[in-house]
């Protein structure tokens, strides 16, 4: 199928999760209605906002847009989770997830549809126009020794769009423009709710990878990021024990040797050795819990299972 075939024969679901940005969202939306190529339904899974976010969607006027009202918060792995099990179920042949925050130029989606791959991601900037493209070029579960498993990005490889070629391989990637074909939900199931925040698109892309799809990052299709990153949560607070239990996690499902697999074990005692100068005995405590909750996270919960085949 050629790249023209891809975009006007290939049935479009985005996917959106949002919580209490309901300013966000409406941009976001608004940057979906000036797509040249429009998707043919746009999930948005409110996860129980307190805000206005309800009125900004009954507001939309935005073609094929289907809100989901979570009773809870389900978090960003809940959300896409219900999402993307929505799109599947509703028999889109792609689904593109994004978070609130980030807007597509109106070409996205056509640059994306018409490249090859299994799953594509489109490529951030920020505001100014800077390549702020996080996605992994190496995502290390291999080398005992690289404690973070993510040691080279698109944004450090080539520094600025210009300098990428037309697709780029990538080993990892978040949700944000994150695309992926029907065929690969239908073997590898769905985001795994069970990571609440953080690593369920970490979690997703090495499950992709190991089933023999390609994730390749597509220099051209262009998604502006509203926000700074700001990556550097406090560790001793509520948000730091996801970050160390899902991180833990996923070495456990995917540590490629005993001595990966062992890495949460000598993290967890080297912050809380190190606590008196780091984060204090909440950090200890964050690490402590994290490291026993992780090992429940083995195997993925059965929700994000592949779908039974009829």
């Amino acid at each position: 199928m050629s790249g023209a075939e891809r975009t006007t024969s290939q049935r479009v679901a985005v996917v959106v999760v949002t919580y209490n940005r309901a300013d966000l969202l409406r941009g976001m939306l608004a940057g979906l209605a000036g797509l040249e190529r429009p998707a043919d339904a746009v999930f948005v899974v409110d996860n129980a906002s307190t805000d206005h976010t309800r009125a900004v969607l009954e507001a939309s006027e935005l073609a094929g847009l289907v809100p989901i009202h979570a009773e809870e918060n389900l978090g960003g792995a809940g959300g896409f989770h219900r999402g993307v099990r929505a799109a599947y179920d509703a028999g889109y042949d792609v689904m593109w997830l994004m978070d609130d925050d980030v807007v597509p130029a109106p070409d996205c989606l056509t640059r994306l549809l018409e490249a090859e791959g299994d799953c594509l991601i489109a490529v951030r900037e920020d505001q100014s126009g800077a390549l702020v493209e996080k996605a992994a070029t190496r995502f290390d579960l291999r080398n005992p020794l690289s404690v973070r498993p993510k040691t080279s990005s698109v944004e450090t490889t080539y520094g600025e769009r210009s300098a990428m070629p037309p697709t780029v391989p990538v080993e990892n990637a978040a949700f944000e423009g994150f695309l992926v074909r029907r065929e690969v939900v239908e073997r590898i199931g769905f985001p795994d709710p069970s990571y609440f925040i953080f690593y369920d698109d970490v979690d997703y892309v090495v499950r992709a990878r190991r089933a023999g799809f390609s994730v390749n990052a597509v220099r051209d299709a262009v998604l502006v990021r509203q926000l700074d990153f700001n990556q550097q949560h406090d560790l001793a607070g509520w948000k730091g024990y996801y970050m160390y239990r899902n991180l833990f996690a996923v070495h456990f499902r995917y540590g490629e040797n005993a001595l990966v697999r062992a890495k949460p074990w000598l993290i967890a005692g080297a912050v809380a050795a190190l606590s008196p100068v780091r984060g204090g005995r909440a950090e200890a405590r964050n690490v402590t819990r994290a490291l026993r909750d992780a090992r429940r996270m083995r195997r993925p919960d059965p929700a994000a299972l592949p779908p039974a085949r009829t």
